[in-house]
């Protein structure tokens, strides 16, 4: 398992597609993004243009883990991308509408952070090498609002355990990367 962090377009994704390519031929790429207007639409449809062909996708983010154990045909290696975003519709599936001033974000960390040990622990039994992308939250300043400080926080927590299980945690700064474990 190997981490890819950075701050966004920082060629986080670039550099784990390029490192799995050099590994493995065939891909399984997790796209947790879900279209939420043009823009998102745009977004997504260059992603998945700038791919090889032949990569096979996967869209969502609910049961990542089980998606890992039991899509991944033999050959492949995965991508995940992004946790940030996986969380973050997490977050939103978790809120269910309700004012950020009346969640518990407790419980809706467990329940997040429950689907990240799965991931791990998916990734971890991976014959094949697993790239995560997620971004690196934590070095600006902190959110005016309930809600952002909280997913920041959530986010932050989740990388940490994804560090520590890794191999592998690149730091991409401006298209570089920098092997930090």
């Amino acid at each position: 398992m190997i981490l890819v962090t950075g701050g966004a377009r920082s060629g986080k994704s670039t550099h784990a597609e390029r490192q799995l390519a050099k590994r493995c031929e065939q891909v399984l790429y997790i796209a947790t993004a879900q279209v939420t207007d043009e823009e998102m639409a745009a977004r997504i449809v260059r992603h998945k243009q700038e791919r090889p062909a032949h990569w096979r996708t996967w869209e969502g983010h609910q049961h990542v883990g089980t998606v890992i154990r039991r899509h991944r045909q033999s050959q492949e290696g995965v991508i995940l991308e992004c946790v940030t975003t996986l969380i973050a519709n997490l977050l939103f599936d978790l809120s269910g509408g309700i004012s950020p001033d009346e969640l518990d974000f407790a419980l809706m960390e467990a329940s997040i952070q429950h689907q990240i040990d799965d991931v791990i622990d998916a990734s971890l039994l991976c014959p094949l090498p697993v790239y995560l992308v997620t971004n690196e939250l934590g070095m600006g300043i902190t959110p005016e609002n309930r809600l952002a400080r909280h997913f920041v926080d959530i986010a932050g927590r989740a990388n940490q355990k994804l560090a520590h299980a890794a191999k592998e945690v690149w730091l991409m700064v401006s298209g570089i990367g920098v092997k930090i474990k």
